[in-house]
């Protein structure tokens, strides 16, 4: 199995979530556009940008993300510092407060998975498809 994997680490700031989704799309690029169908491309893209969004905002403000291809998914991984899982909430529809982003990533991917990060934290995990089946 072949994989090709980037890293980025950053702390919060207005740019964060910016800067994450500008490296996987350099990271998606680099595959080169038989590897993953444009559709999945922005798939990786749209939960790049929650689970950064989620750590900053819920696990102390920075945040490490992984990017991996494998033969038939891309994993895109963030490790935070906080050891609280994400959780399922009702939409806040009315104060605008979230709840939507875990339901979506969760939609979204094959699977999901919250581990335990080795130094503490956790790290969050989602499995994307590369190409639609069939």
């Amino acid at each position: 199995m072949t994989t090709m994997s980037a890293e980025c680490t950053a702390l919060a700031s207005l740019s964060a979530v910016a800067e994450a989704r500008q490296a996987a799309r350099s990271f998606i690029e680099t595959l080169g556009q038989r590897a993953i169908e444009p559709e999945h491309a922005d798939t990786v893209i749209l939960v790049v940008s929650e689970l950064v969004t989620n750590a900053l905002r819920h696990g102390g403000g920075c945040y490490t993300l992984r990017l991996a291809v494998h033969p038939d998914a891309i994993e895109v991984a963030v490790e935070d510092s906080s050891p609280l899982s994400p959780r399922m909430r009702i939409p806040d529809l009315v104060d605008g407060t979230g709840g939507f982003g875990w339901h979506m990533v969760n939609d979204l991917a094959r699977a999901t998975v919250v581990t335990p990060a080795p130094e503490g934290g956790k790290i969050v995990r989602a499995l994307l498809p590369r190409r639609t089946p069939g």
